[in-house]
């Protein structure tokens, strides 16, 4: 059972989807700091100096100054600030996938149109040979470009 594990952990697939998800946990840190510290605190300065991770509601109808208050007296929260910050953090992950997604389909070879031929016979021997061929693979012939 070992042996097997060890070929299933091997496969070529399995590493690549293990290295896209260290790449990927590292990316959302990246981006998580991008919208927490570098987009958010300019966009609440627009809006009138508001830090949007301090936006909660408090489910027991009390009032509290501050999130931490409200945690420190163990009151339920909804936390629709940083809630917020994670739908922007979400956008802008998806974003870039899109874009990496879009940029590595314009690198990979598109098969040809279905009907498409892709070989040809050699006028002189009748085998098979490409399409794009300057010069028969059997008996040697040079062949015409048409």
């Amino acid at each position: 059972m070992l042996k097997e594990f060890k070929e299933f952990a091997m496969r070529g697939n399995v590493m690549d989807m293990a290295v896209g998800v260290i790449i990927g946990a590292a990316f959302g840190k990246i981006v998580a700091s991008l919208v927490e510290d570098v987009m958010m605190p300019p966009l609440g300065q627009l809006i009138g100096k508001v830090d949007f991770s301090a936006f909660f509601l408090s489910l027991d109808g009390k009032s509290y100054a501050s999130l931490a208050e409200a945690k420190a007296a163990h009151a339920a929260t909804l936390n629709y600030g940083i809630f917020l910050n994670n739908v922007i953090n979400f956008l802008i992950v998806a974003f870039a996938v899109f874009l990496v997604v879009q940029q590595v389909n314009r690198w990979t070879k598109k098969p040809a149109p279905a009907g498409t031929p892709t070989t040809k016979e050699c006028p002189l021997c009748a085998m098979t040979i490409p399409i794009a061929a300057k010069r028969c693979g059997h008996c040697t012939a040079q062949l015409s470009q048409s």
